[in-house]
């Protein structure tokens, strides 16, 4: 597992990757990628590309990111899912918390 950020030329968006597990062995590291970094109107793309698997500790790492960066006054995408994850982000309705982008 591995996560890495990345902040735009105009430190207006924050691009959180995550490969490997996506699971509860994540906590630590995929809180603190945001934590210090995560302003008022940042937008915020989590990158799952090279995610192979995804937990149900993973979607409540998503709510926690989701509340820090202002819950319904954020603008959070999740792109890059494979179809399996795709079907968990959906059948808990982080399509409607999210953007979720193909």
């Amino acid at each position: 597992m591995a996560i890495s950020t990345k902040i735009s030329e105009d430190n207006k968006i924050l691009t959180i990757a995550v490969s490997g597990n996506f699971d509860i062995n994540s906590y630590h590291k995929f809180g603190t990628s945001y934590k210090d970094i995560l302003q008022p109107g940042m937008d915020v793309i989590i990158d799952l590309a090279e995610t192979e698997y995804m937990d149900s500790s993973s979607l409540g790492m998503l709510l926690m990111l989701r509340e820090r960066a202002g819950s319904d006054n954020s603008q959070i995408e999740i792109k890059n899912c494979s179809p399996g994850i795709t079907k968990i982000l959906t059948t808990a309705n982080f399509d409607k918390l999210f953007k979720m982008v193909t």
